[in-house]
């Protein structure tokens, strides 16, 4: 499918719906950022997206990766995109400008990485993991780790991984068996088998650096006993030269449903030989560095996805002609009027649409928040970031799948066929639901760890924030409505969980996406009032009229249901089921 960059709209939410040229230039370290800057690194991302990236991702997904041998072969065509997207410079972005990163801000790097995963996920998918890789590494490693893996990180040509799900071990990293027996010079060798490891063999780049998680000999149980080591594909002197292979090699690459043109690898670590990175028994604290970039980045992915769909329907339904218009021919000299006209099929573009433009807005609001915590030590705005960010991955997903869909339905029965490429974004959308933890598993962490852990304190602190900038007067009272019912059912969830260990549970994917409506109903007041005096005027208006009509009434059905006891979910026998 063509893929076309949203530039106006990324550059309207980042000029004058967070105005943030005049934020930075308040702030040391990213007051070299000026709109024409950011504006000019959104056309370059845009060009390697529409360019670059989405002419091989039809392709790709036609093609599928090959495995022989544990030797993984990508589609062709991906690893001149790839050389080409990493010649970019585009894998550094963010990264540590103290060793050959670019340093840009974060929003900055939601707004680009949802161009690429809009215009090639599974292609975007080997990247993505070099820079949670690099982030983690930059958190936690030693001054010599960070210096021999981050520049080449950066630069792509050394890609990474991340190696935490066993055969039997899933979200319960706490039963994981891979275990790491030291060695004489400081070293471990590590041995176990890793499933589900995207990138973890492929022909992009001339080594690979799996971050592994594993247990010491004398490690204590559960989570409290896991180690994280470096694993690089070919081992490497101090120079960073290449030698020999190292005893970590695909045993197999799983068939997949959707981005087929990703390598999602079984791993098997033979006597493999890694570092430690961080301290013994506390990787999964280093791991959660970058499963949480994962997370908001496959939450742009859900983002990315929807973009793809709205730029889809949205042009097959004017070229389209089916149908006339239930008030008369649109198009009397022709033989049918667009679908267009049909009041459903509005109601289904409208609907993609309104998450969207929401869901770019939400991007860069969490992006925002990490990088006031980065670039200003705002304890505050980490806080915020660690509240939005499971939000951010399982609502985005929803709807991206969700949106991906309603596509596929306004093509119709063309939309169940292969050469329109819908239905691979149909497929390929659903992953980002299931990997970086379910989305069930978001939103439990929202309710348990997030919002009742404070008693719903950190959520009124954000909701007080955004409050300090204007919205469109036509929609104020609407989102006080929206937040005040939010904090009722907060308050209500907080006390009826004393009595009731089961209820958080039972509840919390129904809070989290009542959150997230609330989120979008501000977003879409404040959208609507920034457009004021522009050419977005009239369409921010019309489409936050119909998010408010049509979209987020939902709320109340939502909160409806949070109210239920969680004996409607708890009640039936396990021998029932």
């Amino acid at each position: 499918m063509d893929y076309q960059p949203p530039e106006t709209d990324i550059n309207f939410l980042l000029n004058r719906v967070f105005a943030l040229g005049e934020e930075w230039a308040r702030i040391p370290g990213l007051a070299d950022f000026t709109p024409d800057l950011l504006s000019a690194v959104v056309t370059e991302a845009g060009k390697v997206a529409s360019e670059v990236l989405a002419p091989v991702n039809q392709p790709g997904d036609e093609e599928g990766c090959r495995w022989d041998n544990g030797t993984v072969t990508t589609p062709a065509g991906f690893p001149a995109a790839f050389a080409a997207f990493r010649d970019g410079g585009w894998l550094g972005l963010s990264g540590n400008p103290a060793f050959d990163g670019q340093g840009m801000p974060k929003t900055l790097g939601c707004v680009v990485e949802e161009m690429f995963w809009a215009a090639n996920p599974a292609l975007y998918l080997y990247g993505t993991l070099s820079v949670g890789a690099a982030l983690c590494i930059d958190s936690h490693g030693t001054p010599e780790q960070k210096a021999m893996y981050l520049p080449r990180l950066y630069a792509g040509t050394w890609t990474g991984t991340m190696c935490l799900t066993e055969p039997h071990a899933g979200t319960d990293l706490g039963i994981i068996r891979t275990r790491a027996e030291p060695k004489a010079d400081g070293s471990y060798a590590l041995t176990g088998t890793k499933i589900f490891i995207t990138s973890g063999e492929h022909d992009l780049a001339e080594n690979i650096v799996h971050l592994v998680l594993a247990r010491l000999p004398d490690a204590p149980g559960g989570t409290r006993g896991i180690s994280l080591f470096i694993v690089p594909k070919f081992l490497h002197d101090e120079a960073g030269n290449l030698g020999a292979r190292n005893a970590a090699a695909s045993g197999a690459i799983e068939h997949k449903m959707g981005i087929r043109g990703s390598a999602t690898n079984v791993m098997n670590f033979d006597g493999a030989t890694g570092y430690l990175i961080g301290a013994p028994n506390a990787g999964l604290a280093c791991m959660f560095t970058m499963m949480n970039y994962e997370r908001l980045s496959v939450g742009i992915q859900g983002l990315g996805a929807s973009e793809a769909a709205w730029q889809a329907a949205s042009r097959y339904a004017k070229d389209r002609l089916q149908g006339r218009a239930p008030t008369g021919p649109r198009n009397p000299d022709g033989a049918a009027d667009p679908l267009l006209v049909h009041p459903d099929v509005r109601r289904m573009l409208l609907t993609i649409r309104a998450h969207v433009e929401a869901g770019r807005a939400f991007a860069i609001l969490v992006g925002r928040e990490l990088d006031r915590a980065r670039h200003s030590g705002d304890r505050q705005a980490q806080a915020f970031s660690e509240l939005l960010t499971p939000i951010a991955k399982a609502y985005l997903t929803d709807r991206g799948f969700e949106d991906a869909v309603t596509a596929q339905q306004v093509y119709g029965g063309h939309g169940y066929i292969r050469e329109w490429g819908v239905e691979q974004l149909v497929r390929d959308a659903r992953i980002a639901q299931i990997y970086e933890g379910t989305n069930g598993v978001q939103a439990m962490d929202l309710i348990g760890r997030k919002v009742l852990k404070d008693g719903g304190a950190t959520l009124r602190a954000f909701f007080a924030q955004l409050e300090s900038d204007p919205v469109d007067s036509e929609f104020a009272a609407a989102v006080a409505d929206a937040r005040d019912l939010l904090f009722r059912v907060t308050d209500d969830v907080a006390r009826r969980s004393r009595d009731d260990g089961d209820l958080p549970g039972a509840v919390a994917t129904d809070y989290l996406d009542l959150a997230a409506l609330t989120l979008y109903a501000w977003l879409w007041a404040r959208m609507s009032e920034a457009a004021k005096g522009t050419a977005l005027e009239t369409s921010k208006r019309l489409t936050a009229q119909f998010f408010f009509a049509r979209l987020l009434p939902r709320a109340h059905s939502l909160a409806a249901g949070i109210g239920a006891a969680s004996s409607a979910v708890m009640a039936m026998a396990d021998a029932d089921f």
